[in-house]
């Protein structure tokens, strides 16, 4: 099996805020963990809006270097289209961020690792893990 992490996942665990999450992390293979470039996007915004940017992204690099991040791809880019119009139809569409990470995943049959649970569950077929609980 592989995962996923979202965006609040990783910053969980790079700031040490959850035990769970960070024994789930540490007892899985670098091989069976992926980023992708959204999130990857979403943290390097939040390493430049932070007080102390160089330090933030001190922390990140380490990580970024040990975790392949997968791109949005044409394939990512049709999955994003189905997920959109499916939750435009039933009036639950979730942010462009998450629908590209939902895609991604569901592009690369991984499982998402999220503690954002509500929104993520509204995607038909998405695999979620919430390893904050």
């Amino acid at each position: 099996m592989a995962w996923l992490l979202d965006t609040n996942a990783v910053s969980v665990l790079l700031n040490r805020r959850n035990t769970s999450l960070t024994l789930k992390v540490a007892n899985c293979p670098f091989e069976e963990l992926f980023l992708c470039s959204v999130v990857k996007g979403e943290l390097f915004y939040g390493a430049w809006k932070s007080p102390d940017p160089a330090k933030t992204m001190a922390q990140l690099a380490p990580f970024f270097r040990q975790v392949e991040s997968l791109p949005f791809n044409d394939i990512a880019a049709e999955w994003y289209g189905r997920i959109e119009a499916y939750l435009t139809q039933n009036g639950n569409r979730i942010g462009p961020n998450d629908t590209m990470i939902a895609a991604i995943a569901l592009a690369n049959d991984l499982t998402l690792v999220t503690h954002n649970t509500r929104e993520f569950s509204r995607v038909p077929n998405l695999k979620i893990e919430d390893w904050q609980s």
